[in-house]
């Protein structure tokens, strides 16, 4: 198995002077323990249900790309990209961009968007969740345009390109992967088949046990092999103190069921020291956990 890092708050880190030197310092932090990737929020607004919406947000790609330049092997995603905030082809090129500046440590991670007060909040449109989804498809069709060979036109029903002119590629070779987050069964889980790298999915053992389920289905409709699909789940919900045989136990059920990512949070007033001590001695447990395929 692999650990991720996702960072959803930055109140931690002393003030606006102190968050940058803050996620650079657990940026390394949780590279040298072995972390495989650092993920960001894609919010402008903290989230209500975590805390007020007023608490420190940092714009997720410009955060990635600070983190890139003070690291060399971290991979850099948002968990996940919202579809209603940028143009597809400004996406694609902001992600390649990332991309190339990271030597190839760029992921595309997206989803359909859900927070309405920060859309109304700062005026961007926010379309009906069925719109979004038909968005959310065409934006993963132009960026895997953008990221071929064709750099001709683009037409659909929501999006049109006169030129999906991509230059420089990016590094990762074929392209950057992507990950589609949600366990929505009929829209999300048919685009993962259809078009990811990677899903993102919330719950324990038997609920992504039964949202895989629902995955291999959508992959037999599309002819596709769902273990080519990398399986990645949440990882929090661990006691103080929780013992390398504890966190073990917790991933093992997880790998049971067919996850193959641990995505740990950013937990605490010194999340660099959280995760040293919780995950730091577990790392070599955790790297010899092989999940169940799908």
């Amino acid at each position: 198995m692999d650990l991720d890092l996702h960072v959803s708050r930055f109140d931690w880190a002393g003030g606006p002077a102190g968050i940058g030197p803050g996620v650079a310092d657990l940026a390394q932090r949780a590279e040298a323990i072995g972390v495989r990737t650092m993920s960001f929020m894609d919010h402008y607004f903290q989230m209500e249900w975590m805390a007020p919406a007023e608490d420190p947000m940092l714009e997720g790609y410009t955060a990635l790309g600070f983190v890139a330049g003070r690291t060399r092997r971290l991979r850099l995603r948002l968990l996940v990209t919202g579809v209603t905030y940028r143009h597809p082809g400004v996406l694609a090129k902001t992600v390649t961009t990332l991309d190339v500046v990271s030597s190839g440590r760029a992921e595309l991670g997206i989803g359909a968007a859900w927070y309405d007060r920060e859309h109304r909040g700062l005026g961007v449109p926010f379309p009906p969740t069925a719109e979004r989804f038909e968005r959310l498809e065409e934006t993963l069709q132009i960026c895997l345009q953008m990221w071929s060979d064709d750099d001709g036109a683009y037409n659909g029903r929501h999006y049109q390109l006169e030129e999906t002119l991509c230059s420089p590629k990016p590094v990762s070779a074929p392209r950057p992967r992507i990950l589609v987050g949600g366990s929505g069964e009929r829209k999300t889980l048919r685009l993962v088949a259809q078009y990811a790298d990677a899903c993102n999915i919330f719950g324990g053992p038997d609920e992504i046990a039964h949202k895989l389920d629902v995955l291999r289905r959508h992959c037999d409709t599309v002819g596709r092999d769902p273990n080519e699909i990398e399986v990645t789940a949440m990882y929090r919900d661990l006691s103080p103190g929780a013992s390398v045989d504890d966190v073990a136990r917790g991933a093992e059920a997880l790998a049971k069921v067919g996850v193959s990512t641990l995505v740990t949070g950013a937990m605490g007033d010194d999340p660099g020291g959280w995760l040293e001590s919780t995950f730091g001695p577990a790392m070599a447990r955790i790297a010899e956990i092989e999940p169940a395929r799908l």
